[in-house]
């Protein structure tokens, strides 16, 4: 059985960190795991190059200090969503180093570092069992969409999109998204975490799956070997494919839907859309995708 120790948890001090902290939160409470809450500073130097060309040593100045003025006023509150945070729900801050202490309990720790966004966050999830994010569509951090698609190619680890609305459970009901391919058997096995403290567990499956020579029964008998019976949900797999698995996963009552990634190439997907672009702009529930 796969275990949860840490969740690593970027924020930036938007108004969708709360329901980012709550996410990982209820994701934790089968493990008493650890959240890793990172807020990442960005280097004045590295705005040098976003100032454009044509201006004065002293207007550049005046811009990174600007900047720096507002990147320090958004550390502080961010600390604050995090404090708040953590009274309100009796969670003991920590190092982020584990010590005995922490066994049996929820802890977090509060870390800032300077540098690139995307760099650190990547570095960071690597030696972290998932990640949790803001939901990609805000319109207040214009970069949580490109740290998402890194994080997805590059880290290696499962990524859960936080929704936008503060969640009231997550991994209560789940549904996993099966088409054969190794993305949905990543996001299948990356469920393992939870399937087994789950109310209901569903499979979503469309008819052009079984229309190939496959069974879905075949994921059904698997998934006895861990002592789960799960639930077998059909959906139409047709132009609005994203839209009748949301729909399906609202009639079930999942909280958490878990999908491969990308299973075409990304600029394919930005062109003629795709499952995994739908799901990131219209899903209002918590979001497992892994590749």
């Amino acid at each position: 059985m796969l275990h949860i120790k840490k969740i690593l948890i970027p924020i930036q001090g938007t108004s969708l960190s709360h329901s980012t902290l709550t996410t990982a939160y209820l994701l934790s409470q089968s493990y008493d795991a650890h959240l890793a809450v990172l807020h990442v500073h960005p280097d004045k130097k590295d705005i040098i190059p976003l100032t454009g060309e044509g201006l004065s040593g002293t207007m550049i100045e005046e811009v990174m200090n600007i900047a720096e003025h507002e990147s320090i006023k958004r550390l502080k509150f961010t600390r604050k969503i995090f404090d708040d945070f953590i009274d309100a729900h009796g969670i003991e801050q920590t190092s982020l180093a584990p010590s005995d202490e922490m066994n049996g309990k929820i802890t977090a720790s509060f870390t800032t570092l300077t540098g690139r966004e995307n760099s650190i966050i990547t570095y960071c999830s690597r030696l972290s069992d998932i990640t949790v994010l803001s939901h990609p569509n805000s319109d207040e951090h214009v970069s949580s969409s490109e740290i998402l698609h890194t994080l997805l190619f590059e880290s290696g680890r499962p990524v859960v999109i936080a929704p936008k609305e503060n969640p009231t459970s997550v991994a209560k009901r789940i549904c996993i998204a099966w088409n054969g391919s190794a993305e949905s058997a990543a996001a299948l096995h990356a469920s393992l975490r939870w399937i087994h403290s789950a109310e209901k567990v569903g499979i979503l499956y469309s008819a052009d799956y079984e229309d190939q020579g496959n069974t879905i029964n075949d994921v059904s008998d698997y998934l006895k070997f861990y002592g789960i019976d799960v639930d077998l949900l059909k959906f139409n797999a047709d132009k609005n494919t994203g839209e009748n698995m949301l729909a399906t996963c609202t009639d079930y009552g999942c909280d958490l839907l878990c999908m491969g990634a990308y299973s075409h190439p990304r600029w394919k997907q930005l062109i003629l859309g795709g499952v995994t672009s739908y799901m990131l702009e219209h899903a209002n529930l918590a979001v497992l995708m892994y590749r």
